[in-house]
């Protein structure tokens, strides 16, 4: 059946899930307004959203240390009160994100986070070769968009896909815990360290070494 726009605010009403959410849920379910209901339910959506303006000022600064000393990470994890951040799961939950930073190397937290600078030199780069593959002029633009949400998925953490579960970006795993805790869960803040990283390797001049060998 169509789902029509009235269908998908009548559901985010009566639940406070996003549009995007209620509009796939209703599509799942053929319109079902119930069974679209227990969807957002069972994905903890529904339950994420009404918590969407709480204050969450506990949690708990996990670190993790990966590859022998060769990456390590720094990731506050917040929640509404003390009691959830000293639960397993909550603690479980801190590390998993942590070691998916060690592994994915995020740049950002989020698309806010990426300055007019950068995104205007990768949409240069894009535009550049959009117009070299011979595309028509009134498409790149729409192109570029696409490619910058790649891009997004790529560089900013909420929008990269879960290392552990390739089901979810990492705003949804969070979405989800939120749903299963009853507690606003959010990532306020990381920092990744790499073992050398932003020194300048010295140069090894191979032809005096070579001649050194032949002495």
């Amino acid at each position: 059946m169509s789902i029509t726009a009235s269908d998908v605010a009548k559901l985010r009403a009566q639940t406070g899930a996003g549009m995007l959410d209620c509009k796939k849920a209703l599509e799942e379910t053929n319109g079902d307004f119930e069974a679209a209901i227990d969807s957002l339910r069972k994905r903890g959506i529904a339950k994420a959203a009404k918590r969407a303006d709480k204050v969450a000022a506990e949690g708990m600064v996990m670190s993790y240390i990966h590859a022998g000393g060769r990456i390590g990470v720094l990731v506050e994890i917040n929640c509404e009160t003390d009691f959830v951040a000293r639960t397993d799961d909550f603690r479980g939950l801190a590390n998993d994100i942590a070691m998916h930073i060690a592994a994915s190397n995020p740049k950002y937290l989020c698309r806010a986070d990426v300055s007019p600078e950068v995104l205007e030199r990768e949409k240069n780069v894009y535009r550049e070769q959009l117009i070299t593959e011979g595309k028509p002029a009134d498409m790149v633009e729409k192109i570029v968009e696409g490619k910058l949400s790649k891009f997004y998925g790529e560089i900013c953490l909420l929008e990269q896909v879960f290392i552990k579960d390739e089901e979810k970006t990492i705003e949804q795993l969070l979405t989800q815990k939120t749903g299963e805790t009853g507690e606003k869960i959010t990532l306020r803040r990381f920092v990744r360290f790499e073992l050398g990283e932003g020194i300048e390797k010295a140069k090894v001049d191979f032809a005096a070494e070579v001649e050194e060998q032949l002495k």
